[in-house]
Order: structure tokens, then C-alpha cells, then sequence
């Protein structure tokens, strides 16, 4: 041990010959551990999973342990692809990243539940959740559909049905709304913007969604884009919305619930415009024609350059 404690892994389906090899920098007498996992019944009836062993721990212990399967708490929030989610699963649980990808996105699933490879995401309801390390891909998926269930109940749904709009397209929204401010007390303002760009049928023209465009095509998430330039605004992609009318084929990222009950419980008003403040950090000012909001782009747009920022 170089600490006093340590978590093991045992594989799915691992034989008591590999719990052996996995132990073997643990245990000091191994004949002595075989004796009494044999004893003890462990030897025929190993046990998959994440185990906590710590220093001076007898054989008897660790055996005992070696049943105690310790679950995993994750939190999902954020993450901007399918690819990113199932990247942070995987270093969690033993499930690999393309059998959890093949499991989210099993066609006759997906069809099952009213989803497409490019609105899955919205199924993955931001919170924390516990899984022990061995659960199947399979089962998580039944966790996620089950707490996906569960979050749209009937007053979301009446709400998201007098907008206009599905779940899905509630959570598309909402990860728009939930990329443009972090700002909670303004997202219901934001999410009314674009509620009334989406009634006269006006392009959404969110930057969230143009850099999410620019992140796929060069398939870099992990990229910082913080400027748009004129040229992204050209990109061919169903997910610019400044070249096309209502909402981007899916989710830009997992909005988080507070945005997803923005976009439901959206402030009613005439704005139709809306661009970064100088004057309060991390807010917008909003504006209802477009004089005025060229007025308040022109302030901000200085404001970029005196910061140097390009990008």
C-alpha cells in the first residue's frame, strides 16, 4: 500500500485467478488469503465490482470487503456532445465508451422513446447519480430513461405543451439559454427572446449554436471559442441559427434544470434582441427594435477590441 487505502476493480465475470493477479500487490501472504476465501466461500463465488481495501487489513477483512461492492456517485452537468458524456462515464464505471454510445443510441430504443442520434442527449436529466462501477450499459440507460420519466411530469409538460413545444425541444432551448448566461435570474428573459424570435419565425441567431457548429465540424469540443466571427456565421451546419429558422437539429450541451424550467416558465415581453453588457458582467441588454440594439452591439463590440479580444 502507498496509502493507507485503495480502491480494486474486479471485472464482470473475473475468475478467482484474476482477483488474485489483481490483489497480489495488496496481499503479503497469498496462500493465507486463499485459505480463507475458500473457507469464507469466496474462491466459488467471486464478486464484480469496486472495492475499498485499507492498510492492515487481515484476510478475513479483505474478503469481507471483496463483497461490499461501493457505488460510484457522478455528476452529470454540462457536457456538450454524447461523446463527452460517455468519455466521463467510462472513467467511472466499467462499461467502455462505445459500448455505452452503442446503448444510448440503439435504434430501436431511440425509436422506442421518441429520440434521434442527435437529440439523445437531451435524455440525460443534469444531476447526481449513483452507480455501482460494474453496472451494465443497459442498466444505466434504464436509470437515465426512468429519471428522464420521472422530471417531465404533468406540470412541465402542460407548461412545455402551452409554449408549443416538446421535451426535447424544451431541453434544445434550454441549452442555448443555459450557454448564453450563467445568469439565472436572467435566463427566463433570455428564454423569452427567443421564444418570440421563434413566433415570427426569425432566426434564433444564437452564438451558442455557431460555436457548437464550428466545434463539431472540426470535431474539437474541448476547443475555447470566445468570439464569433462573421466568417462562422457562414458555416453550413443545421445547428447555425443564423442561416436557419427554428431550433438546431438537438441540444448544443445538457442544459441544467434551472435552464430547462427558464425556457417553461419564460418572462413575457417584446424583446427580440440581445447582446453582452459592458456596464454588468456576465448580463445582457435587451432590446425590442434594432436600433436600439445596434446601439448596444456597437458598445460592446469596442469593448471587445480594447480587451484584445480576437477569439
Amino acid at each position: 500500500f502507498s496509502e493507507n487505502e485503495t480502491f480494486v476493480y474486479v471485472p464482470t465475470d473475473a475468475t478467482y485467478p484474476q482477483v488474485q493477479k489483481i490483489l497480489e500487490p495488496y496481499i503479503e501472504n497469498m496462500e493465507h488469503f486463499d485459505f480463507v476465501a475458500s473457507k469464507r466461500g469466496y474462491e466459488q463465488n467471486v464478486v464484480s465490482g469496486k472495492f475499498l481495501l485499507t492498510k492492515g487489513m487481515s484476510s478475513f477483512d479483505i474478503v469481507r470487503s471483496l463483497r461490499k461492492n461501493v457505488p460510484v456517485k457522478m455528476a452529470f452537468n454540462n457536457q456538450e456532445s454524447l461523446g463527452k458524456l460517455v468519455q466521463r462515464l467510462s472513467s467511472q464505471i466499467e462499461p467502455d465508451s462505445l459500448t455505452l454510445t452503442n446503448t444510448f443510441t440503439d435504434s430501436t430504443f431511440m425509436a422506442e422513446n421518441g429520440f434521434n442520434k442527435e437529440n439523445i442527449l437531451s435524455m440525460f436529466i443534469p444531476n447526481t447519480y449513483e452507480f455501482y462501477w460494474n453496472t451494465t450499459a443497459t442498466k444505466v440507460r434504464d436509470k437515465m430513461i426512468k429519471e428522464y420519466r420521472r422530471f417531465w411530469n404533468e406540470d412541465r409538460l402542460q407548461k412545455a405543451k402551452a409554449l408549443g413545444l416538446t421535451p426535447i425541444e424544451v431541453s434544445t432551448l434550454a441549452a442555448i439559454v443555459h450557454k448564453e448566461t450563467a445568469k439565472v435570474d436572467e435566463r427566463p428573459r433570455v428564454a423569452g427572446v427567443y421564444l418570440n424570435r421563434l413566433k415570427v419565425d426569425m432566426p434564433l441567431q444564437a452564438d451558442p449554436t455557431v460555436i457548437f457548429a464550428v466545434k463539431k465540424e472540426s470535431n474539437d469540443f474541448d476547443r475555447v471559442i470566445k468570439r464569433v466571427l462573421y466568417e462562422d456565421l457562414k458555416i453550413n451546419s443545421p445547428y447555425n441559427t443564423y442561416i436557419h429558422t427554428g431550433l438546431p437539429p438537438g441540444p448544443i450541451a445538457m442544459p441544467d434544470i434551472n435552464a430547462i424550467d427558464a425556457v417553461l416558465n419564460a418572462e413575457k415581453h417584446d424583446y427580440i434582441y440581445f447582446c453582452a453588457s459592458v456596464e454588468k458582467f456576465g448580463y445582457h441588454e435587451f432590446a425590442a427594435t434594432l436600433a436600439q440594439h445596434g446601439v448596444n452591439k456597437k458598445k460592446y463590440v469596442e469593448w471587445l477590441a480594447k480587451q484584445g479580444i480576437n477569439r
